[in-house]
């Protein structure tokens, strides 16, 4: 069965520092027919005002990509590794038995859009590592990098132009999500724009663009 998660029906958390959407249940957001999709437990789409942050928390058992779409974020984490990811860039951390992370503003003037991607991996526990890389067209993340992730999960980033059309096959025994970044497309009839997300399980039609656009696609196992 294919869903579109609207934009706006999305979960909402506000605080002073940050405002969330929530694809998927997460925090005090709960919907029990939104608890994933496949591997990907976790899609949130965060603003989060100048100076502010996620303080130093746990994870483990989960790989955590963070793509930032405007401002700039600050991430530590236990393992000793500092940086800044800016628009152009993603990283991931993958939690394996247990690390501990914060993620900041690192602007004092200018809010920061990010988005939050959690993906369960095949087996508990392993290692923790981190690493970036550039936002550039084609396979973002899966097994066999550029960021290695813990299962046959695969996230690709896609640029549109007007006019084009992206076909979306499933293969037999995947899923596949596609989050819009920015643009508007229009699939088998509906009109979706930034911030819909696509999930689909059964061979969809294309993806005709009306505008320039960008997205992420997540290629999963069942």
């Amino acid at each position: 069965m294919n869903m579109i998660h609207e934009n706006m029906n999305r979960g909402l958390t506000r605080k002073g520092w940050a405002e969330a959407r929530h694809t998927f249940s997460f925090g005090d957001f709960l919907d029990p027919t939104r608890m994933g999709f496949g591997r990907l437990r976790v899609l949130n789409e965060d603003w989060i005002v100048p100076g502010a942050g996620f303080a130093a928390h746990d994870h483990a058992d989960m790989d955590i990509l963070t793509l930032v779409l405007s401002g700039r974020i600050r991430h530590e984490d236990s393992l000793g590794n500092r940086a800044e990811i800016s628009p152009g860039e993603v990283q991931l951390m993958r939690a394996g038995d247990g690390i501990t992370h914060s993620e900041v503003n690192a602007s004092d003037t200018e809010a920061a859009h990010v988005l939050q991607i959690w993906l369960i991996p095949d087996g508990r526990g392993g290692t923790p590592s981190y690493g970036s890389a550039p936002l550039a067209p084609g396979q973002l993340a899966g097994p066999d990098g550029p960021l290695r992730l813990g299962s046959d999960s695969r996230v690709s980033y896609l640029r549109a132009t007007e006019g084009e059309v992206t076909p979306l096959p499933v293969d037999p025994g995947r899923l596949v999500f596609v989050q819009l970044l920015d643009g508007f497309a229009e699939i088998e009839g509906e009109r979706v724009t930034a911030g819909d997300g696509l999930q689909i399980t059964d061979t969809p039609g294309a993806l005709q663009w009306h505008s320039e656009g960008a997205a992420l696609i997540f290629d999963m196992p069942r």
